[in-house]
């Protein structure tokens, strides 16, 4: 009977992370710029062109960009003296970027397939943009971005109140005998 509770415990928790887990984050096609992929739709031969700039948005010329399909990496080429870049013989995919000391991740579309949100073209901005890895360990790493992360995802907060409220409820009803019939 004790076992019986707990289930009812646990499916009412499912229950209600269900309900508030928001749809958005659900979907698998999320072009959300913070998710760190960016859509980007390929120009008439599968032509994936771009621009390498710094902070102030001055061009960055001769600088290496390379392709990588997984990772694979699939290309290499130099910008310009316009900081401009281009690999040709593309398919719709997810593709990185990697320039300027960091890498960027792109969903590639295959022309006339791209989505209305979709870039014509990758711009990249060095030491901005970029995703790098940074150094650091425990719950304050990299300026406590790990923490403010986590409080900001609803689905974080839903977890750690269900353990909350689960928790005591569940001790609580353990030290009971199970319902008793009146007198």
């Amino acid at each position: 009977m004790k076992s019986l509770g707990l289930w009812k415990i646990l499916a009412v928790n499912a229950a209600v992370i269900g309900l508030c887990f928001p749809q958005p984050l659900a979907a698998a096609g999320s072009s959300d710029p913070v998710a760190g992929v960016s859509d980007i739709g390929l120009r008439d031969g599968g032509v994936l062109v771009g621009q390498l700039v710094d902070q102030q948005g001055l061009p960055k010329a001769g600088a290496a960009v390379v392709l990588l399909g997984g990772a694979e990496k699939l290309a290499e080429t130099r910008t310009d003296s316009r900081g401009l870049f281009a690999f040709q013989g593309l398919r719709g995919g997810v593709y990185q970027l990697t320039a300027a000391d960091g890498v960027r991740a792109y969903r590639v579309w295959a022309p006339g397939t791209a989505p209305p949100s979709a870039q014509p073209a990758v711009l990249l901005v060095a030491g901005e943009d970029l995703i790098r890895g940074l150094p650091g360990r425990g719950l304050l790493r990299n300026g406590g971005s790990w923490l403010r992360f986590n409080l900001a995802s609803p689905l974080f907060i839903v977890g750690v109140t269900t353990v909350a409220v689960a928790v005591p409820v569940i001790i609580h009803n353990v030290g009971k005998g199970g319902p008793k019939s009146p007198p």
